[in-house]
């Protein structure tokens, strides 16, 4: 959870406000002057909202505030003073305080505003994020993370991002290899220039060359006018090849001559097109047992895992768990008009024992769903009913989790090569009686046969009801009883 920092000169104010803070499971960092409070606030990322008094000697709080404005430290700060009046109101105000109160305030008043404080730094962050993604400007600092283990994904991604290096970023469906590589773009000299996605997955496989490359009218069949392909729609800037290892053998010979030429050509077209363009894949599959089992070329394998970068699943990095969750309180309950202050211990508690298989992407969706379902201000452990049987064993919920392939995390290197039926099954909407024990078509005279037993027994042997349900004369009626030697079935009816 992100930190306050409670910053007073007064060592009694200084510890009766981070006791009530502490009460409520806030974690706080204190400070006794406006220097070492600016000197937190530059180097502790992770702090989420201040609590900061106005009078203090060297550094007061306005000058704190004027400070944090001109570094543009966007942290939401509640002024507190034994001394109020209204200039002094107005001017917090002015250099960007939140709210303000004088001392001795009371705990669930501080308490309030503290919620509020951290709901605004989340609103805040959500709508940064969107900005920059829209800008193609996200940089590695809008990823919400607090793990040890994504300090090497940084590491990385800060560095590929000095470059136009070739790119691969490995990890289990859900864990953001998207926001790595949007990252890394944005933390490059081609920030706030295209940023093309293509899901090699869901191509055609007979469109996978006209969508990468583009075609010419008349090329084939419905084409009726020239259509530009994701490479020269990411000149200049990046293209995010996700699921690559979906991609069909035959077009990653066409890839390969892109990637190293660094040119395309249009199906039908007489010439090729020189791009530039900055290639970041992503799998959620080890793409060298794809390679070592022939599903992928060897030759572009290398040319695209020039640079590998593994994100880790959300399991092994719980302490991301609670920011994320956070974060996405506050961006669905704005979005769905719900005022959401947080988790309840138990809630939190359950998130953190879940093992999530399906990642950031599953923890989103799970939060939004319980912002659906709850009825109170607070997410409970009862608005996160699937979780909660996942963990706690009610059996038809888990049944369905089970069927829906997310009971249990399978870790990439784990997952098979190919998708097997036995994996996916297909149920068939056809019903039994068409089919022979062999699995052949029934004949039609067996059906038939079938049929008038049936209407026999459903109104008991009465012929003419007999004959108006099937739609035939009694005569013809009689003629395929006798014919399927059913005239004793017939006349015991």
């Amino acid at each position: 959870m992100p930190k306050i920092l409670i910053v007073d000169d007064d060592p009694i104010q200084l510890r009766l406000t981070t006791n009530v803070a502490e009460k409520d499971g806030f974690t706080t960092v204190t400070a006794s002057d406006g220097v070492k409070a600016l000197e937190i606030l530059r180097e502790d990322k992770n702090i989420g909202a201040m609590v900061l008094d106005l009078v203090m000697p060297d550094l007061d709080g306005m000058a704190v505030l004027a400070a944090m404005r001109e570094e543009a430290i966007g942290v939401p700060t509640i002024v507190q003073t034994a001394h109020s009046s209204l200039d002094s109101v107005i001017s917090a105000m002015r250099q960007g305080a939140i709210d303000f109160f004088v001392k001795p305030v009371a705990p669930e008043r501080l308490l309030v505003s503290l919620r509020n404080a951290f709901k605004l730094n989340e609103l805040e962050t959500c709508v940064r994020n969107d900005r920059n993604r829209r800008e193609g400007k996200v940089k590695l600092s809008d990823i919400i993370s607090v793990s040890p283990s994504m300090l090497r994904v940084f590491d990385l991604a800060r560095k590929a991002a000095r470059s136009t290096i070739p790119v691969m970023i490995e990890g289990e469906s859900g864990v953001g290899k998207e926001i790595v590589a949007r990252a890394i773009q944005g933390s490059s000299d081609r920030a706030g220039r295209p940023f093309v996605t293509v899901n090699c997955g869901a191509i055609p496989r007979d469109l996978v060359e006209s969508v990468l490359f583009g075609h010419v009218k008349g090329a084939f069949t419905g084409a009726t006018s020239d259509q530009t392909g994701k490479f020269e729609e990411a000149h200049g800037g990046t293209l995010f090849l996700d699921e690559i290892g979906e991609l069909p053998l035959e077009a990653q010979v066409k890839l390969l001559r892109a990637v190293q030429e660094g040119e395309v050509e249009p199906v039908g077209a007489g010439k090729p097109k020189k791009v530039d363009v900055r290639i970041i894949s992503a799998t959620n599959r080890r793409l060298i047992n794809l390679t070592s089992a022939g599903q992928f070329r060897e030759d572009l394998y290398y040319r695209l895992n020039v640079f590998p970068i593994y994100v880790p699943p959300l399991r092994e990095r719980r302490e991301d768990i609670m920011p994320l969750a956070n974060h996405f309180i506050a961006r669905l309950g704005a979005e769905a008009g719900r005022s959401i202050a947080g988790l309840s211990d138990n809630a939190r508690d359950l998130l953190m024992s879940y093992d999530w298989p399906g990642n950031v992407r599953q923890l989103e969706n799970t939060i939004y769903r319980a912002i659906v379902l709850t009825d109170g201000g607070y997410l409970r452990t009862a608005d996160f009913p699937q979780i909660h049987a996942a963990l706690n064993g009610v059996g038809a919920i888990r049944t369905e989790l089970q069927e829906s392939h997310l009971a249990a995390p399978v870790h990439i290197d784990a997952l098979p090569l190919v998708r097997t039926a036995e994996e996916y099954p297909v149920s068939s909407t056809q019903t039994d009686r068409f089919f022979d024990e062999n699995g052949n078509i029934t004949p039609i005279a067996a059906v038939e046969r079938d049929l008038i037993v049936a209407a026999l027994a459903h109104h008991n042997g009465h012929m003419t009801d007999v004959a108006r349900a099937l739609g035939i004369g009694r005569s013809t009626l009689y003629r395929k009883l006798r014919e399927y030697e059913l005239d004793s079935e017939a006349d015991a009816a």
